[in-house]
């Protein structure tokens, strides 16, 4: 069960990971010492870890930081067997692949099944002045419902992301889209950052309900759209900026998701960096 804790202030969060160092934190600690199976599991974006090592010692540095897994980018250059042979060495896991927008999901598919993941992240086309709504939403829709029968057989999530490309707008707009693929592997891969600036993640996580299968991790700020751009509101760390974190794992803990994974959609950087991505993580999130 996760338990939302009392409110803190900014001054005291910000207070509180000055005190963090490179190594394991406390909060890292509790990680440890918690079984995996019963509490959400983090994650950091792959391409995130920016030190120059061998994909072997990056997954190292995940573990040494108590991350549980990794996803894969399409666009990343790496070797799939190392990543596999890296994965066996560390039992970090790459719990899924990032298609992205890429057409061919059945390459995505056997992809994320030959890392041993669960899931691959789609971005559901994209609606403009040339890119109708009502047409994008059924292509979309026949799109994912083609590959479904692939994915079913591999045992693979087709996980639709709410990204901010003018299309599936609203959480009930989303459910609705996701049921009409009829499949229990279809779901949403539910970004919470990214509805801050037209809505609250904490509606629509009790909206989409139990069709949510991961989260993506980031904040946004409502003070820096306004005064210095709309994508500005996404420069801020974690835990400083609009989420309500601890209504958020009140929705969370509502709809039943507490053993699922996490993970994180901030600029990476190096050990340092990744250790307070860590730390930020653990205190909005915290273990059950």
């Amino acid at each position: 069960m996760i338990v939302a804790p009392k409110r803190v202030d900014r001054r005291s969060f910000v207070k509180g990971l000055s005190t963090a160092t490179v190594g394991l934190t406390s909060a890292s600690l509790l990680a440890s010492e918690t079984d995996v199976e019963s509490r959400i599991k983090r994650a950091v974006k792959f391409h995130m870890i920016k030190e120059e090592l061998s994909v072997l010692d990056k997954f190292k540095l995940l573990k040494d930081l108590n991350f549980d897994g990794t996803e894969i980018h399409v666009t990343s250059k790496v070797d799939p067997r190392e990543v596999s042979q890296a994965i066996e060495k560390t039992d970090v896991a790459v719990h899924g692949f990032l298609n992205s927008d890429k057409p061919d999901l059945i390459h995505a598919i056997d992809t994320a099944k030959y890392y041993g993941g669960t899931s691959v992240l789609v971005v559901a086309g994209r609606v403009d002045k040339t890119n109708r709504y009502d047409q994008v939403y059924q292509e979309q829709r026949d799109r994912i419902r083609k590959a479904l029968p692939h994915a079913e057989k591999q045992n693979i999530h087709l996980l639709i992301e709410n990204v901010w490309n003018g299309f599936l707008l609203s959480p009930i707009e989303m459910a609705r889209f996701i049921d009409e693929l009829d499949s229990p592997f279809a779901g949403s891969y539910f970004d919470v950052g990214n509805v801050v600036r037209f809505g609250w993640p904490e509606h629509w996580i009790r909206i989409l309900n139990k069709r949510i299968i991961k989260l993506d991790i980031k904040e946004y700020s409502r003070e820096k759209q306004l005064n210095k751009g709309l994508r500005k509101g996404f420069e801020v760390e974690i835990g400083e900026g609009d989420c309500d974190w601890p209504e958020i794992r009140i929705a969370l803990k509502d709809i039943g998701y507490t053993t699922g994974w996490a993970t994180a959609e901030v600029p990476g950087g190096d050990r340092r960096r990744l250790a307070e991505i860590a730390e930020r993580m653990d205190r909005v999130l915290t273990y059950c």
